[in-house]
């Protein structure tokens, strides 16, 4: 037995040293313990405890841990559920066949070809070239002498529209049928729009409620006390404290950043600002079809939001920089399955913009004055989360699981407000679903939000967003028991300016 757990160790061991030797941090890392090793207080005949003082003494430890901490919580579990999961070639066909959530994948698969053919389609309409093309000279000069005020950078965009909007996913997913079964029941009672025929593992209340029980303490800190432990954990450096200060909703506004910063692994680096830079070149160098759709994307949004319309210039960098991306591809995670039919190229990042995207980095601008600092953090979040909320995937906090989650908890928890839409046939999901696919960027105040992104990250799930939109619907169920209409469902909960986060999310845990 203990050599089966000897041999595991070593395996979880070459993994992580593999996956480090790959990471942009390890050769200032390994260049860094090379100086030690040189160092003078390092014994050649006591190598290694006088070494592990030295690196220790440096700070270098936090750094590697941190490191560590942030490789095995996203990327090497990725890797290793891709290993188990990808079928070889010859087995690929009766796998298609035999998955039970094959048509999800597949599902998956088509909606991102369908995205892209789309953006093909434009560039063809338009006859612009999808890979983009250089910019002419005068062009250039006038986009770099606007570089940090874009907003006053003429450009047409009357034949420009979104690719896709919220409302576009939420058909595809309330079209998504599962496998055909075999039942005694008039499916003529049963409503075609509920998700429960989607067979993926969902949270029940009691299964939330243990994953979100530090929410449910009763620590009383003063405004001072959470300050100064605040100071203390970022003067540690250590991601998984930081993650676990998060937990508490309570973060001091001037130490967000950084918090953020810390557990999503986004802290600067030398060949971070030399990358952004060469992002910044290859905008300022190549005209792309992204641009405009970027352009149009905030227009549409953040420059018509009383809380964002200010930030418009660094988001326009901030989301230029990010269609260039190639980082982003190699980190997202795509579905799988073999699909016939044509393919379709992307853009660079293989992030085709959509109505909102610039939602998911707005919320940013409250964090960081740079925007080198602020595309990094926001980089960081998308990758972790944002994706999974505009792709059709099998993720346990993909969107098809949140909106399953958000349907089981409203039948088992509020059956008056469920049965009242099901007597109107309005289905519940269109609704919510422009908050749940935004992670309600946009309809909350800001500082509410920032407060809904703490836990999102301290507890490192998307669960909270539907848990959030039925507490929201809980507490707004008197009025919209009174209705008969989408528009006026929709009318109640347009304004979210007094939904106080905290409270409600506690709120919501502690029911019967």
């Amino acid at each position: 037995m203990e050599e089966l757990q000897d041999a595991s160790i070593h395996h979880m061991t070459a993994k992580v040293i593999s996956a480090i030797k790959n990471t942009k941090c390890y050769e200032p890392i390994y260049k860094e313990l090379q100086k030690l090793v040189c160092n003078p207080s390092v014994d050649t005949n006591d190598m290694r405890n006088t070494l592990e003082d030295a690196i220790k003494g440096a700070g270098l430890e936090t750094e590697i841990r941190n490191v560590i901490y942030n490789l095995v919580r996203s990327r090497i579990s990725k890797n290793e559920l891709n290993e188990k999961s990808l079928p070889t070639s010859k087995q690929s066909s009766k796998t298609a066949v035999s998955d039970p959530l094959g048509y999800l994948k597949r599902a998956g698969v088509l909606w991102d070809r369908r995205v892209r053919k789309s953006l093909n389609a434009m560039c063809a309409e338009l006859k612009v070239p999808l890979h983009g093309q250089p910019r002419i000279s005068s062009d250039r000069e006038d986009f770099v002498a606007k570089w940090n005020e874009l907003s006053n950078y003429n450009m047409d965009l009357a034949n420009y529209r979104p690719v896709y909007a919220p409302k576009d996913l939420l058909e595809v997913l309330l079209s998504l049928k599962g496998p055909a079964k075999t039942t005694t029941e008039n499916t003529d009672q049963i409503p075609q729009w509920e998700f429960s025929h989607i067979a993926l593992p969902v949270k029940n209340l009691f299964e939330l409620r243990s994953h979100y029980a530090d929410l449910l303490r009763s620590d009383n800190y003063s405004a001072m006390d959470t300050t100064t432990q605040c100071q203390r954990i970022l003067e540690g450096r250590h991601a998984p404290m930081c993650q676990q200060f998060l937990k508490k909703g309570c973060t001091p506004a001037p130490y967000r950043g950084a918090l953020w910063a810390s557990v999503l692994d986004s802290k600067l680096h030398d060949y971070d600002i030399n990358y952004w830079q060469k992002l910044r070149n290859s905008v300022w160098t190549t005209d792309h079809i992204v641009d405009k759709l970027v352009f149009k994307d905030i227009q549409l949004t953040a420059s018509n939001d009383d809380q964002y319309f200010v930030f418009e210039d660094v988001l326009y960098q901030v989301l230029l920089c990010f269609s260039r991306d190639t980082d982003i591809g190699n980190c997202v995670e795509y579905e799988t399955f073999p699909v016939k039919g044509k393919t379709y190229e992307g853009p660079p990042s293989g992030v085709v913009p959509f109505h909102g995207i610039c939602m998911f980095a707005a919320p940013f601008c409250y964090l960081y004055d740079s925007p080198v600092n602020l595309y990094y953090t926001f980089r960081a979040f998308y990758v972790r989360y944002c994706h999974r909320l505009t792709t059709i995937n099998t993720h346990p906090q993909g969107i098809v699981s949140l909106c399953l989650l958000f349907e089981k908890l409203l039948q088992t928890y509020e059956p008056q407000l469920w049965s009242h839409f099901r007597e109107l046939q309005i289905q519940p999901l269109r609704v919510v679903f422009k908050w749940l696919m935004r992670a309600f960027s946009g309809h909350l105040p800001p500082d509410q939000l920032l407060v809904l992104w703490d836990l999102i990250l301290g507890f490192d799930s998307l669960e909270i967003l539907p848990l959030f939109a039925i507490i929201i619907l809980s507490f707004r169920k008197e009025s919209i028991m009174q209705v008969a209409s989408l528009d006026s469902i929709e009318a109640i909960l347009a304004d979210l300016s007094s939904i106080k986060v905290l409270p409600l999310v506690q709120l919501a845990l502690s029911r019967d």
